[in-house]
């Protein structure tokens, strides 16, 4: 592995190359022992505080030139810049306490673009009812926007991507696919509507609904979808050892993106393996539960099988096709070769 390059091998396996890195020789963290969840196999690391609360912690860098198209204004770079840390924070169905963000730019950088940048990062904290509480400031050859954001959440009622059982039900919030074809119009220049392109620019994390889910103690397991529901599929299916039934007719896709999409292979592309920004939650909820439909809008789009069984999806001509483990980190490497 030592001559093999980044590019060749993805970020879950580096994810997971790291992750082993940072692990004691026992299998725990390194490190204090109220560390309970740490590197790489979760949305956020999980620190004890030694009552019946848990602090929930993540990062996410985001560049100017893979994950900010020329068509979004400096205020929506910066509602991006925080939403999509704390999109992880609401997958752990935690209360967000804070954010902490670090701007590196290009020394040219104009102080109004500066301004607007921390408005829009400001306005998406406000939204999930917190506030930046503190970062840094560097120059640097491309603004490079680095997030971390904290949480806060009952032990109780933490939520994992693992604890899924055979027959919970698959549920989503938002529609699935709208930020796909957002992208996929801005890199063709073809016209889509506002609403699909916010969904792009300007993703509403879901940190009020997930903390309602997570106090009904309904919710087995959840996760955001940042790179892709089949992507997220598969993360669910690896730490809660179950496999998927998918059905397509039920995936909440609005009609707009449905026209927009060329066939249905492109349709099914959208849903599954383009970025969906941070505005859709994906939850496994137990099936006799019923605590749960009075909370918000979920769509169930399928449910948990056994794990033998894989991810499949029944098409509406009833056939039955397996999910490709594919999702947006693929998306973005191809982005940075077509700019080379």
């Amino acid at each position: 592995m030592k001559n093999t390059k980044v590019s060749s091998v993805g970020e879950r396996a580096l994810i997971s190359i790291l992750s082993e890195i940072f692990k004691a020789p026992d299998g725990r963290e390194k490190g204090q022992e109220g560390i309970l969840i740490g590197a790489g196999s979760d949305d956020c690391a999980v620190l004890d505080l030694k009552g019946e609360d848990c602090l929930v912690v993540t990062t996410d860098m985001l560049h100017k030139t893979t994950d900010f198209p020329e068509e979004m204004t400096p205020w929506q770079m910066g509602w991006m810049s925080a939403a999509v840390n704390l999109s992880d924070i609401a997958a752990m169905g935690a209360e967000p306490t804070g954010l902490v963000m670090a701007i590196g730019m290009p020394a040219d950088t104009k102080i109004a673009f500066v301004e607007a940048l921390a408005k829009g990062m400001q306005a998406c904290a406000e939204f999930c009812g917190t506030t930046i509480i503190g970062g840094d400031l560097d120059t640097h050859e491309e603004l490079t926007i680095t997030g971390t954001a904290l949480g806060r959440v009952k032990k109780s009622q933490l939520l994992l991507r693992r604890g899924a059982r055979p027959g919970d039900l698959v549920c989503v919030t938002g529609y699935t696919g709208s930020a796909g074809a957002a992208l996929e119009a801005l890199q063709s220049r073809k016209p889509v509507s506002k609403t699909v392109l916010n969904a792009l620019f300007e993703p509403a994390p879901r940190t009020k609904e997930a903390r309602k889910l997570a106090e009904s103690g309904a919710v087995t397991s959840m996760m955001d979808t940042s790179d892709g529901l089949a992507m997220s599929l598969y993360d669910l299916s690896r730490q809660s050892r179950v496999g998927f039934m998918i059905r397509e007719n039920a995936l909440p896709i609005l009609r707009e993106v449905r026209a927009f999409a060329s066939n249905q292979e492109k349709l099914r592309e959208f849903a599954f393996t383009r970025v969906e920004t941070s505005n859709f939650l994906l939850q496994l909820i137990h099936k006799r539960s019923k605590k749960v439909q009075n909370i918000c809008n979920l769509i169930v789009i399928g449910e948990c099988t056994k794990y033998e069984a894989g991810i499949v999806l029944e098409s509406p001509e009833c056939k039955f096709i397996t999910i490709e483990q594919r999702g947006y980190q693929q998306l973005k490497a191809k982005a940075v070769d077509r700019s080379t």
